[in-house]
């Protein structure tokens, strides 16, 4: 994972504490650049660890849609790297030559789902692996991608 986790960590904290304090929505949004980066990107490595282990990166697919990063797991909830992303929600995807630190947060309500399955198919429609990540079996390992 990236260096200086902690100071992140701790300025997650504060900033998710100042946004309670204040009634701030919890959530944030990559910027234009990051997501224009993520949109263009038809696979990013996503980068991930067990908790006290060591960090590996996983290609997968990523979608962007009104204004919001998406990843999905086409192997289900058995994939390591969901399973370490669930853990540890602290991620780090690399694209285009850049590191962006990022959290992953659970996005499977059925509004969700249907946006990253019209996004998924809107971005991959002729690749193969499409209909695999359109089952609704895996639905259930959308997860939302926010700047940490």
């Amino acid at each position: 994972m990236t260096a200086c986790v902690g100071t992140l960590d701790h300025r997650n904290r504060r900033a998710t504490h100042i946004r309670a304090t204040l009634g701030y929505a919890g959530s944030m949004r990559f910027e234009a650049g990051e997501l224009a980066l993520l949109d263009e990107t038809d696979e990013i490595e996503i980068e991930t660890a067990a908790p006290g282990g060591v960090s590996h990166r996983t290609i997968i697919w990523v979608v962007v849609d009104a204004g919001d990063a998406f990843v999905r797991s086409v192997n289900g909830s058995s994939a390591r790297w969901y399973r370490e992303a669930v853990a540890d929600p602290r991620v780090t995807v690399h694209a285009g030559g850049r590191e962006l630190a990022a959290r992953v947060t659970p996005a499977a309500d059925p509004e969700r789902v249907q946006q990253v399955n019209d996004a998924l198919t809107r971005k991959y429609t002729g690749i193969t692996g499409l209909r695999e990540m359109l089952e609704p079996d895996i639905f259930e390992t959308t997860l939302r991608l926010e700047p940490a």
